[in-house]
């Protein structure tokens, strides 16, 4: 005779998807600033869509100097941070 599951057990199989999702949903940021957080996932959607206009200017004049190519990666990390905080917003 099977044992009947215990309460932890019950309560991860009635767990859903959609509950895991509104969690992901209402992430750090809207924990923290929850009436700048649309506003910042804005901002950063749509700098994650213009930043790459800069790439070829970049590209175009090199990257032979110390300071070119660290405006280089500072520009990708800027693209990377934008794209992580901008990934939420919805338009």
């Amino acid at each position: 005779m099977a044992n009947p599951p215990s309460l932890p057990d019950r309560r991860s199989a009635d767990s859903s998807p959609s509950s895991d999702r509104s969690d992901d949903e209402h992430g750090i940021l809207e924990r923290t600033a929850p009436g700048l957080a649309t506003p910042i996932r804005a901002a950063g959607f749509w700098t994650a869509i213009a930043l790459p206009i800069l790439y070829p200017p970049v590209l175009a004049t090199g990257l032979s100097s110390s300071l070119e190519a660290t405006a280089f990666v500072v520009l990708i990390a800027g693209h990377l941070l934008a794209l992580y905080v901008g990934h939420a917003h919805r338009q």
